[in-house]
């Protein structure tokens, strides 16, 4: 008797008690910083360290699992375990939509389209088995799991779309902060005026995903790609300090600790059905605002939004013919990029991959070090090598690296690292 009493009572415990926190102005803080903490990290490990798209991918779908595991099984929220779950969550919804875009090909627009059909279905069948999509009631294991689902989705979701709307209108990281930035900004106003609670949350909640992401683009990339020029590293490494300091702060004064019911919460925050109708329409209104003023961007002339786009076509056409892309470089520098090349591709015709990729890795290091004297001695020129070995890095760093295309842009670069080449 005694048992079954005590199983009760923590079956009951575990339905009261809240496994998220409390939306706070610290719940958004926290949440763009695990975006743009996650994204770079994955990034780091992508291509800095060459593991491979499809490889990192994996790696962090073991490591998701386990710490999702860890969450799952706690009666509570706690900060720490949550907060790594949402990175983990962040890294994998945007290493998924890089796979379907990269490796596979298929269009932003498409991703984007499949990505919002998946949520309204996991919305849905969320809605038809529990009632309720508010963020107050994940109080049992299956409205953890669905609440979970949605966020990866959601991830996944403000990742093409943020892709997409880069690929549309060419916008730099700075300008395109603005957009993500001013429908919160909107949503928040409208959510003041009485707009649906749990609309307005998973609004914002996909808009973060670029905007966190396009934050940290502006402050990490260099002033003459339109950021800030703190570097991905020292980006990375601020926001992560960040995150830190607030979990700690979070676990120590549990200022976001949902204290009581589901049930006690909704008595608690009567709704106005009237009222959330026109703002319903309000935030139609934003909705087409926002397409208009893309579609406007999109018929604007703007360069290619990606680096592979913006540096290896463009910036090749604007050569003139006989000109030498290293004509006004240093000698010495010239001969020791090509140095690497050579040695990356006697690595490569031995079938040693392995030691390819990791001497490629010195030329990345070596080309980004100079870039501070090369790029204002003949911006075009270093552009149009930045492109080629862009492209050296892409074959090299491929999850099935084909020693063809390696050789066939390796020997490109060679050419281009030849005195008047």
């Amino acid at each position: 008797m005694t048992e079954i009493t005590r199983s009760e009572a923590i079956t009951s415990t575990r339905a009261v008690m809240s496994k998220v926190p409390e939306v706070t102005v610290w719940f958004w803080v926290i949440k763009i910083l695990c975006t743009t903490v996650g994204e770079s990290f994955a990034d780091w490990i992508n291509m800095t360290l060459g593991v491979g798209l499809v490889a990192t991918s994996l790696i962090f779908t073991v490591v998701l699992v386990a710490v999702l595991g860890w969450q799952l099984r706690l009666t509570r929220y706690v900060p720490l375990p949550y907060w790594l779950t949402v990175v983990l969550v962040s890294v994998t919804g945007t290493l998924y939509t890089d796979i379907l875009t990269d490796n596979l090909g298929v269009p932003l627009a498409l991703s984007t389209t499949v990505f919002a059909v998946a949520l309204a279905v996991v919305f849905g069948v969320w809605f038809a088995r529990e009632r309720t999509l508010s963020i107050h009631s994940i109080t049992t294991r299956g409205r953890e799991l669905f609440y979970w689902l949605a966020v990866l989705v959601t991830f996944a979701l403000g990742t093409a779309s943020g892709d997409w709307i880069l690929e549309l209108t060419g916008w730099g990281p700075g300008t395109s902060v603005l957009l993500p930035a001013g429908l919160i900004a909107g949503i928040v106003v409208g959510w003041r005026l009485g707009a649906n609670a749990v609309l307005s949350f998973w609004l914002a909640y996909i808009l973060t995903r670029p905007l966190g992401a396009n934050l940290g683009d502006w402050l990490g990339m260099p002033p003459d790609q339109q950021g800030v020029g703190l570097g991905v590293a020292i980006t990375s490494l601020i926001f992560l300090a960040a995150i830190l300091v607030i979990v700690l702060y979070l676990s120590i004064t549990r200022a976001d600790v949902i204290d009581h019911t589901a049930g006690d919460r909704q008595q608690s925050s009567p709704t106005n059905p009237q009222r959330e109708l026109v703002m319903l329409g309000y935030y139609a209104v934003l909705a087409v605002a926002a397409t208009v003023l893309l579609g406007w961007a999109a018929g604007q002339p703007h360069t290619a939004s990606t680096a592979s786009e913006a540096e290896s076509g463009p910036t090749a056409a604007a050569l003139a013919p006989g000109q030498s892309a290293t004509a006004k470089f240093p000698t010495a520098d010239v001969a020791r990029f090509r140095a690497i090349v050579d040695d990356t591709v006697t690595r490569v015709q031995a079938g040693d991959q392995t030691g390819a990729t990791t001497r490629v890795k010195d030329l990345e290091t070596a080309w980004d070090d100079a870039q501070p004297t090369l790029q204002p001695l003949d911006g075009t020129g270093w552009s149009v090598l930045d492109g080629q070995i862009d492209d050296v890095l892409t074959a090299l760093r491929a999850d099935r690296p084909d020693p063809a295309t390696e050789t066939q842009t390796l020997t490109a670069l060679q050419v281009t690292l030849v005195p008047g080449g």
